[in-house]
């Protein structure tokens, strides 16, 4: 269906996007901005977390939506692509950490559950991903594991706050007989 195709490349365009702008306001939103660290945002339960954690829960939802509506293949060119658009707002080693930790997180989690189970692929890949992403992430991207519990935390609430959003989607797709890619 055409239609569903559309709705793929702009949950692509989205999804290349929250890359880049994750990576951006590490270095440039936060309520704490401290020297030679990430800028910090509340997360809850009196715990911080670098700023981009929002946008990368984002991007975990977003990127299963991609690989359902368009393939992997768009999915991990989308990756590539926005870590391509991060190396010109980020160091390095932010770009390299945010791309790996994309890259390697969650395909064996999502890709087996989501013809069947939608909403439970995309929570379970969320879960998983938000933590391998977390633990890769901050490793490669700070030497140090500081944030790990802020980072779960943020991008949980995003993944938790699609659960509704992505359901509608699954019904959505019944009602017009919608099959994944």
């Amino acid at each position: 269906m055409q239609s569903t195709r559309i709705e793929g490349f702009i949950y692509l365009a989205a999804f290349a996007l929250c890359i880049p702008m994750a990576n951006w306001m590490l270095g440039h939103v936060g309520t704490v901005c401290p020297p030679n660290s990430p800028c910090l945002i509340p997360v809850g339960f009196g715990i911080m977390a670098p700023s981009g954690v929002l946008m990368i829960g984002l991007a975990l939802v977003l990127r299963d939506l991609v690989q359902r509506r368009l393939g992997a293949l768009w999915a991990i060119g989308a990756i590539v692509f926005g870590a391509a658009l991060s190396a010109f707002l980020a160091p390095p080693a932010l770009v390299f950490a945010s791309g790996a930790a994309f890259l390697l997180a969650d395909f064996a989690v999502y890709t087996p559950l989501q013809r069947r189970r939608l909403v439970l692929a995309v929570v379970a890949s969320g879960l998983v991903g938000l933590v391998i992403d977390s633990v890769l992430f901050l490793q490669l991207a700070f030497g140090s594991l500081d944030f790990l519990t802020g980072q779960i935390i943020g991008k949980a609430w995003v993944v938790l706050l699609a659960i509704p959003v992505i359901w509608l989607l699954r019904e959505w797709d019944h009602r017009r007989g919608v099959q994944a890619a």
